[in-house]
């Protein structure tokens, strides 16, 4: 992976990227931790890969804090940030990250508890954590951000309609983050390439993810989304608080 932000920009600084044993998540803490972020990993229940890239960042010459959470369950994320105090005292760049809800068997109200009510709680959570200077990633996509002016496949519906109630509930928090001098961006992009997302839409949906890089001219892939979530952790923030990565002429703006 090549160096996105500069070398040692971050150094003394602390990240927790949430879901981020793999994905965007992973490579996204790869490159906090490249400019010198001490980073928290959090996973869910792949333990074994959150302490392998745990191990790897380390490697960078940077403190790594592994911690598994469920952030649907209040006191699984408590039990986190009482952790990251302990271990950094403060976190400079929340990335909400994880987010799910085409899994099996997680009952018809986990999107909407995951990628809406976690995302809450996690923030507020994270509050006495946060100072002046501090900033806030919540990473979604076009399908759901834009899901209010422009349809999307019926597979994935149920998540953008979840992932959209998220932001607009995290957006709420807007006013009293800025008074403590915390930053919040959204960061937005196309279907990603290599995602689980993806691969369970492809599934449900066969031909899906070729469509959309026929309509977009072409989709970002793992590493190079993770880079655009990287930079708004450190960039200055836009005036709607909303980065939008890739093509966005195929949906209607709000």
């Amino acid at each position: 992976m090549s160096q996105i932000l500069p070398p040692d920009s971050l150094r003394g600084k602390t990240a927790l990227v949430t879901g981020s044993s793999r994905g965007i998540g992973a490579d996204t803490a790869r490159y906090l931790a490249q400019a010198g972020a001490n980073v928290v990993v959090n996973y869910r229940n792949k333990a074994p890969r959150a302490e392998k890239l745990g191990a790897e960042l380390r490697g960078l010459g940077v403190e790594v804090l592994v911690v598994g959470a469920d952030l649907t369950d209040s006191d699984s994320v408590q039990a986190m940030f009482d952790e990251v105090q302990r271990a950094f005292g403060n976190l400079d760049i929340l990335v909400l990250n994880a987010s799910g809800g085409m899994e099996a068997g997680m009952g018809e109200d986990y999107a909407l508890a995951l990628n809406r009510d976690a995302q809450v709680r996690v923030l507020e959570t994270a509050m006495p954590l946060l100072g002046d200077g501090s900033r806030v990633v919540f990473v979604t996509s076009h399908q759901a951000h834009f899901i209010r002016t422009t349809p999307t496949m019926p597979e994935y519906e149920p998540v953008a309609l979840s992932k959209r109630a998220g932001e607009d509930a995290l957006r709420e928090f807007v006013p009293e983050l800025a008074e403590r001098g915390v930053g919040f961006v959204v960061v937005s992009g196309d279907m990603i390439e290599g995602t689980i997302t993806a691969t369970l839409l492809e599934r449900a949906n066969p031909g899906a993810i070729a469509s959309r890089r026929e309509s977009a001219g072409r989709l970002y892939n793992v590493s190079e989304f993770a880079a655009e979530v990287a930079r708004a952790a450190v960039e200055p923030i836009p005036a709607d608080n909303t980065r939008l990565i890739g093509d966005t002429s195929s949906f209607g703006q709000e």
